[in-house]
């Protein structure tokens, strides 16, 4: 009787990391009905056929980001495969919406840990940061559907399989994950260097969503304008900022210390 194997070593002995495209109409369609996470989608500029037209509502309806390419690009991308036009890869990991992540948060703990993530691009910062999230206990990992890195098998590389071991929710945009997460009295704390005070005269023993901003300009300013608390983390003066990963990590461990 052949040994049954976890989950996440089951996708890795089935699907090597690379492999993470479909191509072609009849294969879409399948991932599609199939309930898989569709995450984007290259479609030859300038189609008009009609099942493309509609694969590619379906696809933009499950959040996944369509990009109209030239002839070339299908090619290399399907390496000379009958792409009928259409490629699209798919994440090897599910998403949860918003309200159920809430929700499903909340029967596990009074005061879940949420990273909301405006817009991290860095494959490996988001692996890091999802190590480490997983690492601490968060019940959680919120990013927007466009403008950060993908969520796919080079992610699950990065974060060492974490990415299986904690729920991702896909949102329009961060400020929708913020007015969910007020209504549901999770405290969103920003993570910002302009700010003076300390990660460690912050009280983290509440549920909270930590929010950390791209590593080229930082959170949006629209978003700081929304959030409860913002925070930063003493460093030396001869340096500016830490990497977001290692941010993530310090802010998300002095909240267990506060904890224990």
């Amino acid at each position: 009787m052949q040994k049954k194997l976890p989950f996440e070593a089951a996708f890795l002995h089935l699907y090597p990391m690379e492999i993470t495209k479909i191509y072609g109409i009849h294969a879409l369609k399948e991932a599609i009905d199939a309930e898989m996470a569709v995450e984007k989608v290259y479609v030859q500029e300038d189609t008009q056929h009609t099942k493309i037209q509609s694969l590619l509502k379906e696809c933009a309806s499950l959040g996944a980001t369509i990009s109209y390419v030239p002839l070339e690009k299908l090619n290399k991308l399907s390496k000379a495969r009958n792409h009928q036009g259409i490629v699209a890869t798919i994440s090897p990991i599910g998403f949860i919406d918003i309200e159920a992540l809430i929700d499903q948060a909340l029967e596990q703990t009074s005061a879940p840990i949420f990273m909301l993530l405006d817009q991290i691009s860095d494959v490996r910062n988001f692996g890091a940061i999802v190590r480490s999230a997983v690492a601490a206990g968060a019940q959680g990992i919120i990013v927007q559907k466009k403008g950060g890195a993908p969520v796919n098998a080079d992610a699950i590389k990065t974060s060492a399989g974490a990415l299986f071991k904690i729920p991702v929710c896909k949102v329009d945009h961060i400020k929708d994950a913020i007015l969910y997460l007020q209504a549901a009295n999770i405290n969103l704390i920003a993570a910002t260097e302009k700010e003076s005070q300390s990660i460690y005269d912050t009280d983290f023993s509440k549920g909270f969503a930590l929010i950390m901003g791209s590593e080229g300009r930082g959170i949006n300013p629209s978003v700081l304008t929304m959030v409860d608390t913002k925070v930063n983390i003493p460093i030396n003066d001869q340096i500016d900022s830490l990497n977001v990963s290692v941010a993530s990590a310090v802010i998300l461990f002095e909240a267990i210390r506060q904890r224990q």
